[in-house]
């Protein structure tokens, strides 16, 4: 592949960019970024590749990808991205929707990779090239960056469009080019990355098995958190860490002083925050005392049983497709089917056919 590398820190350079990426057959693309410390990942770095063309972007330097937007978005080129979802995600604030999106990992898992395969190990694998680790650590928002920094940024975005190649000759051989199609459907819905405050709870395990009113506590403080996260752009657990979430609803506290006491409890949270913490406790109704909390009774043996057989069947079915039995059927989804939730992903498409109909009849 001819390349001709360019670091775009100018406006007018990125203008000329989208125009070009605009008119490509198709676009390789990644991101560098960092999260440590806020809630929305900081774009650091982007990188895209046309055929005959690799380009590193600075979006600190720019402020802004605007005139990318139309490459990226809806109706333009496809973009080859391997495990787009985070990427994805990074692009979401600043380019909104970026589809259609073909990611390579997606792919490799259908045609018989592990299913986090990496994007170096499909490069070593289907092209023959070894690519280099040294800048796997790098601090990609501190500039300048050097020229190996960039060839390394490079690399991550050259193969894409031959691995997508290799891997849609196998998908063509083995008949399973409608069931990529299927998969990457899924990319093209920002709710699976973007997070509804109201359903921040999902992240939390064990509140399904609490009374009522808990329950309530736990959603609104999940909510409540999630949101000022968002407001102050830092991490979910700078504002109130999982540990201590989980005991206010286990303890239910009525005032200050009881607050400040739960172990972990950072002081500067109770001064800032005990108000509104205390006042979503008084509103999520909680008898006084609370009811206990749920026993942790060990697991039901007949359902644990049921749960092992599907594993066995779902590693026959990817025995037989050579595909992880992880892609196909997660043991989340065996033990949602095995409570009587038929609405899971192993239940559609091509998943039904090549292992749900066979857990169906197991039941």
């Amino acid at each position: 592949m001819s390349t001709s590398a360019e670091f775009i820190t100018g406006a007018s350079a990125l203008v000329d960019l989208g125009a070009e990426l605009a008119a490509a057959p198709a676009i390789g693309l990644d991101t560098e970024f960092m999260r440590e410390s806020t809630y929305r990942a900081e774009l650091c770095l982007l990188q895209a590749a046309t055929p005959a063309h690799a380009v590193c972007v600075d979006p600190l330097a720019l402020g802004t990808l605007a005139p990318l937007a139309q490459a990226l978005g809806p109706g333009g080129p496809i973009k080859i991205l391997h495990a787009a979802r985070q990427d994805l995600e990074v692009l979401w604030p600043l380019i909104g929707r970026v589809t259609p999106v073909f990611d390579t990992q997606v792919a490799a898992a259908l045609a018989g990779f592990p299913a986090q395969v990496g994007y170096g190990e499909l490069v070593r694998q289907l092209l023959g090239h070894e690519l280099a680790k040294a800048h796997t650590r790098t601090d990609w928002s501190r500039r300048p960056l050097s020229a190996d920094q960039l060839a390394y940024a490079l690399d991550d975005v050259r193969y894409l469009a031959p691995l997508r190649d290799a891997l849609l000759a196998r998908l063509d051989t083995l008949g399973r080019t409608s069931w990529l199609a299927e998969d990457l459907d899924d990319l093209a819905d920002p709710a699976s990355f973007v997070v509804d405050p109201d359903c921040a709870w999902q992240r939390l395990k064990g509140v399904q098995a609490l009374d009522a009113g808990r329950q309530r506590l736990a959603k609104s403080l999940a909510a409540w958190r999630e949101r000022r996260a968002i407001d102050r752009n830092r991490p979910r657990g700078w504002i109130l860490a999982d540990p201590v979430l989980k005991e206010i609803v286990a303890s239910v506290p009525r005032d200050a002083a009881t607050l400040g006491a739960i172990s972990e409890m950072p002081q500067g949270v109770v001064q800032r925050s005990g108000h509104d913490i205390l006042e979503l406790v008084r509103e999520a109704e909680i008898p006084e005392p609370p009811p206990p909390l749920p026993r942790r009774d060990r697991p039901d043996a007949a359902f644990t049983a049921v749960v092992k057989r599907l594993a066995e069947l779902t590693r026959e079915a990817a025995g037989e497709t050579g595909i992880s039995a992880e892609v196909l059927a997660p043991r989340r989804e065996l033990e949602r089917l095995a409570g009587g939730d038929q609405n899971v992903a192993l239940l559609r498409g091509w998943r039904r056919e090549v292992v749900g109909e066979r857990l169906l009849r197991a039941l």
